[in-house]
């Protein structure tokens, strides 16, 4: 071969790389996801909210995608036993995490046994909704008001306690956000779920608890609750006659919520990450999907996976101030 061709063959050979690589992101965008299935892995049982949050947009997802997405429910600690699968898993999106903050960020500042980091172990794909929290008071503690709360709990010091559905849970770190921005010593009192809290607050063996709305509204409107205040930096549809915490002077600023998203192991690639980002975004404006959610309490959003995933890192900041000193 004559070095006129040599010349001439690796001139084609360049020429036909770059093709490759340019033309790559591209075929990856237009043949995922095959003829595969997508896993989209849940972690808390069949028949919770974060379940029917699932099931009410794998279908739907699934159609958009061009593949049957299949829901594998893996409970246990909190949703991070999922969330682990979800870490281990080969980045090429036929396995997604339904999860909320808790699982990507609040476990694991509270809980050393959590081994990954939700800011970096996880590729954010698109946000699907919030769940408002409420703080509400017992009618029995004749608080009606927020300035009436700080008020005797900056005077009473560690009198007034507030109950949560556990340790490390989003209730609980909206609690220790309040005591952090009011400078109050409120006393925290984990319960095992929101059934008993909601008898004693009626009853008035409890002051103060945070509840999920949709939990609390019924409560509210029969008189057994007085809405307090909302956890969120703006009104809910669900309740919109209750005022944000944030619109208390010295509370400017406090948001959390239970919010909801999907996520991949890190690493995806962006064309894949895309096409999952705009078949979400596309479900979340059907009516039959956000009806549906909206019924069940769910503040549907959608966005860009920037977005979501400024809002985990923006999250750690917040829940790393009122976390564990030994986690922080």
């Amino acid at each position: 071969m004559t070095p006129t061709s040599l010349t001439r063959r690796a001139t084609l050979c360049a020429a036909l790389a770059a093709t490759a690589v340019f033309a790559s992101p591209a075929l990856a965008q237009t043949s995922y996801p095959g003829n595969r299935p997508i896993t989209l892995v849940v972690g808390f049982p069949a028949g919770g909210s974060a379940d029917m949050i699932a099931r009410t947009i794998a279908e739907p997802l699934g159609k958009r995608l061009g593949a049957p997405v299949v829901i594998e429910n893996i409970s246990g600690a909190g949703g991070t036993i999922a969330g682990q699968k979800v870490v281990n898993a080969a980045p090429d999106g036929h396995t997604l995490f339904m999860a909320s903050g808790s699982e990507i960020v609040i476990a694991g500042l509270f809980n050393p046994a959590v081994r990954y980091k939700g800011e970096s172990d996880f590729t954010a794909i698109g946000a699907i909704g919030d769940v408002p929290l409420v703080l509400v008071a017992s009618p029995a503690s004749g608080l009606k008001s927020m300035p009436d709360l700080l008020a005797r709990a900056r005077k009473d010091g560690g009198g007034l306690s507030y109950a949560s559905s556990g340790v490390g849970t989003v209730l609980h770190v909206a609690g220790e956000m309040l005591n952090q921005k009011a400078g109050t010593q409120i006393v925290h009192v984990p319960y095992r779920g929101a059934a008993q809290m909601a008898v004693d607050i009626a009853g008035g063996n409890l002051e103060l608890a945070f509840f999920m709305t949709p939990t609390a509204i019924p409560h509210i409107e029969s008189g057994k609750m007085v809405p307090l205040g909302l956890t969120t930096a703006t009104r809910s549809r669900a309740a919109p006659q209750i005022a944000p915490l944030g619109d208390t002077p010295g509370l400017k600023g406090f948001d959390i919520s239970l919010w909801n998203g999907l996520f991949g192991p890190a690493k995806m690639s962006a064309p894949v990450v895309t096409k999952i980002n705009q078949a979400l975004n596309e479900v979340l404006r059907e009516p039959s999907v956000w009806q549906k959610l909206q019924k069940a309490g769910v503040e549907t959003q959608g966005g860009t996976p920037q977005a979501l995933a400024q809002r985990v890192r923006d999250e750690v900041v917040r829940v790393k101030a009122v976390a564990p000193a030994s986690m922080r």
